[in-house]
């Protein structure tokens, strides 16, 4: 199921995205320092009691009243947009300044929301502030939680009351053979007549299901004895084409629907070729454990020789270095041209997610990557690496236990992820190595 969205929102310089960082960096660990992977988002997991979720920050939201209507537009654009597609709304306010005409501005809208929404007092970094805090009861949003996110001070209490607003866990009914497709891109890049042309050419069309997510629709559909629910996404905003505050939320409803799906097919028009709004959302699938595949719409629009082919993938590659392991189909959705092909890759990625291997092989191939390749020392301090086992599918996850899990440099998580991949393929599904000390720690 999809993660709950918490957004946090605010007049500029109230402490957003501290707050932002505060909350996300309680569960964000290193990941792999592999290049391509945009890491400047707005968007970060987060988890509390056992909840996770979805942060989003925003830009500050200013109401201008000048001889040009464009800001204040984008602007209410930019909050509308929070409010639509937020589970929770965060509030933010400065404490030390108190109540002013934007913070009431802001107030009414999200009052008239229906939304559940929290007002953060923020910058209360003593007790002798507290009663700044009484000041914001008149903004008649509810009872103000008082916090520094700066210090860190009093965001347990706030996580708390976020939590209790979250909608109720489901156990999805789905039949688990059931792959979950999330077709995801820009606009215009062909992802609806994608999904039509896949819809087209089978012989089973079970339903059109409305989705979790504003704009999308489910459509459950079967091809060859295989059930798939596809979700054809609203498409993301070329960067050039809006203002920065109003491109953060251009991808909120990829998020959603990335969550809710088993694979993620990035859809880029080959006219176009790869953008920062792709590796970014794509970036995310990836980091999500996601199934990933990569089609390239409108080939036909291409002039081709015989290494057209090879240059586009290459220079893919180059600009997602990190997705090495996605399959590429060339395809379009106006001359149907490769799209049949589209379903059977999708299960074939699926099986490579559930693949599983015996521990005894796990450990041929880690003696005989260590004889090729040992692993350095580090201070000179010798890091050993007794055996290695799979704990998970979707995506593959395997525990290496180690005598001290600092010692094993990512390079070297590298090169055992590269031995696993030549040696079962793996194709089209990220790959979690996790190492675990004696003393039970574990990193990534």
């Amino acid at each position: 199921m999809s993660k709950p969205l918490v957004a946090v929102v605010g007049r500029p310089n109230v402490g957003k995205s501290t707050l932002f960082n505060a909350i996300v960096n309680k569960r964000i660990s290193i990941v792999e320092d592999i290049p391509g992977v945009t890491r400047d988002r707005i968007y970060f997991d987060a988890e509390w009691l056992q909840r996770e979720f979805t942060m989003i920050d925003t830009g500050g939201i200013e109401f201008i009243t000048a001889e040009s209507h464009e800001i204040p537009k984008m602007m209410r654009f930019q909050a509308q947009l929070a409010i639509e597609e937020a589970d929770v709304i965060l509030f933010v306010v400065d404490g030390k300044q108190g109540i002013t005409i934007a913070d009431e501005e802001v107030a009414n809208l999200l009052r008239a929301s229906g939304k559940p929404v929290i007002l953060v007092v923020n910058k209360i970094d003593s007790v002798n502030q507290e009663a700044n805090i009484y000041e914001f009861y008149n903004l008649g949003i509810g009872d103000p939680i008082g916090i520094s996110a700066k210090n860190l001070m009093n965001l347990g209490d706030l996580l708390d009351d976020v939590v209790k607003h979250f909608p109720p866990q489901s156990v999805s009914e789905e039949d688990e053979d059931t792959i979950h497709v999330a077709l995801i891109g820009r606009p215009n890049v062909g992802k609806s007549s994608l999904t039509n042309a896949l819809l087209g050419q089978e012989r089973v069309i079970v339903s059109d299901v409305a989705g979790t997510t504003r704009d999308s629709i489910d459509t459950h559909w079967s091809h060859d004895g295989q059930d798939f629910v596809l979700i054809d996404t609203a498409g993301m905003r070329r960067k050039s084409r809006i203002d920065a505050p109003v491109e953060r939320y251009s991808i909120v409803r990829s998020l959603r629907a990335i969550d809710r799906s088993d694979i993620v097919v990035l859809v880029l028009d080959a006219t176009d070729g790869v953008t920062e709004q792709d590796k970014k959302i794509v970036g995310y699938a990836h980091e999500s454990g996601k199934g990933l595949v990569i089609v390239v719409n409108k080939w036909d629009l291409i002039e081709k020789d015989d290494k057209t082919t090879l240059r586009f993938t290459e220079d893919i590659y180059d600009e997602m270095a990190f997705l090495r392991y996605a399959p590429i189909l060339f395809a379009s959705a106006l001359t149907k041209q490769r799209v049949h092909r589209l379903a059977e890759l999708i299960k074939y990625v699926s099986e490579q997610q559930h693949m599983r291997i015996s521990t005894s092989v796990l450990n041929q191939l880690l003696s005989d990557a260590q004889t090729v390749n040992p692993v350095p020392s580090r201070g000179g301090r010798i890091p050993k690496i007794y055996y290695m086992t799979q704990a998970s599918v979707k995506p593959p996850t395997f525990i290496l236990f180690v005598n001290e899990p600092e010692l094993i440099h990512f390079s070297y998580m590298r090169f055992l992820e590269n031995r696993l991949r030549e040696s079962f393929g793996f194709e089209g599904t990220p790959i979690r190595l996790v190492l675990r000390g004696k003393k039970g720690t574990d990193e990534e």
